[in-house]
């Protein structure tokens, strides 16, 4: 919730409408004259409270707060360890210190261009890309649990339903990805100058065929009998929005059309007395566009799965008995076990259910990520005109497409590969 929460601050931050109501404050952002004689200084400068610059300082903060904590938890085993404590409750004070953190923020010293500026936005490109790395696991994660656990319930019950299911879903990924490759040569890829991107689409589009193909081979049929093309269409389909998303990072304006452009026809270009104009419409310009919506609605999807996944697997490991056979322990006994519907389930005193330290890793890997999408990975600035795409974050993006293949790759011949090894 403190993430979210976070989340929407920044995206409010990057409505120019705020600048201007802000600059209607006479102390606060505007200075206070009588008869054109200065009489107080403004309080702040509103310019760094509003666009990519304000992006960064929440975020900044976020981040800042979760690196505390994942210094501070580490190596917690149980819930005996004081520290624990601080991580399950103390909400106010930490609620407190992270309002703190995010107004203190605002006063570091440091527009584009400056040394901390340019250090922050190299952390934050490396760390948004850590965390894409992240997502590209908990996907292969996710198709590799979905297919087995359709594939699981058609072996207990012989119902086509499930069978339906499985090629269904399967066919659509597909079809979507083809129609997508064939989008992204229409606008992306449309004349000589935008050979990066054919390059992108192609290669990419020749690597899905291959892992494609590698999934329904006997041999890895054998050693992984479910793995199958549901995987394989997801992970495609997936690999299609990573090529979409650096080719919409690429500064060359003419391959890089802006979304009202598509909806206009132009194909990325709009002819004027013979020369080519390209730029952020007027949605594009408040930063929070179509691109930024994608890739926050996928970074919640992970975050959610990630919990979902990581509480299922607990409950699995942390259930103590099961109600039939129910030993029903007594807070006498010290143990701190909770009896819940015929099921004691450990509250940690033996051991905690997951890293504290790993878990706030995550989460600031996560305020990065959010920082780079809002900003379209372009450096902190206050110019809600200065939305242009840059050449890093277009090769961090592609590059992540070529990781998303090779893990899953990876996942198909590691039985083969590692015969002794059991990846039930």
């Amino acid at each position: 919730m403190l993430l979210l929460t976070g989340t929407i601050v920044a995206c409010i931050m990057l409505n120019p409408s705020i600048g201007d109501q802000l600059a209607k404050i006479p102390l606060l952002c505007g200075d206070k004259t009588v008869g054109g004689i200065q009489v107080v200084d403004r309080l702040v400068d509103c310019s760094s409270i509003v666009g990519y610059v304000a992006v960064y300082r929440v975020c900044f903060a976020l981040a800042m707060f979760f690196f505390v904590f994942m210094i501070l938890m580490i190596n917690v085993k149980t819930s005996k360890d004081p520290r624990s404590a601080i991580q399950n409750g103390f909400w106010f004070f930490k609620i407190l210190a992270l309002i703190g953190i995010v107004i203190g923020a605002f006063f570091i010293k440091g527009e584009a261009g400056s040394q901390f500026s340019t250090a922050w936005m190299v952390i934050g490109m490396i760390g948004g890309f850590l965390f894409i790395l992240i997502q590209l696991v908990l996907l292969v994660d996710f198709a590799h649990s979905w297919n087995e656990r359709w594939v699981g319930k058609y072996e207990e019950t012989q119902s086509k339903v499930w069978f339906a299911g499985l090629l269904g879903f399967t066919i659509f990924f597909y079809l979507i990805s083809l129609t997508l490759v064939i989008l992204f040569y229409l606008y992306y890829a449309h004349s000589g100058e935008c050979g990066l991107h054919k390059f992108f689409i192609s290669f990419n589009l020749i690597l899905c065929v291959i892992v494609s193909v590698i999934a329904i081979l006997p041999q890895v049929q054998e050693a992984n009998p479910r793995s199958g093309l549901l995987q394989s269409a997801l992970i495609t389909l997936y690999t299609m929005y990573l090529t979409w998303s650096a080719m919409t990072n690429n500064p060359n304006h003419t391959c890089n059309p802006s979304f009202t452009d598509i909806l206009n026809g132009g194909g990325g270009m709009v002819p004027l007395n013979g020369t080519t104009t390209a730029g952020p419409s007027n949605w594009d310009a408040m930063g929070f566009d179509w691109k930024s919506v994608v890739s926050l609605i996928i970074f919640l999807v992970c975050v959610l799965y990630a919990s979902i996944r990581n509480s299922s697997l607990n409950s699995l490991e942390k259930l103590s008995i099961s109600s039939k056979d129910a030993i029903i322990l007594s807070d006498n006994d010290g143990s701190g076990d909770v009896e819940r519907d015929g099921k004691v389930y450990d509250d940690e005193s033996e051991g905690v259910a997951y890293s504290y330290s790993l878990f706030h890793f995550m989460f600031f890997l996560a305020s990065l990520y959010i920082m780079m999408t809002l900003t379209h990975w372009y450096k902190p600035s206050s110019d809600f005109k200065s939305l242009y795409a840059n050449e890093p974050a277009m090769w961090v993006k592609i590059s992540s497409s070529w990781v998303c293949i090779l893990i899953y790759a990876w996942t198909l011949v590691a039985p083969l590969i590692l015969s002794n090894r059991d990846f039930e």
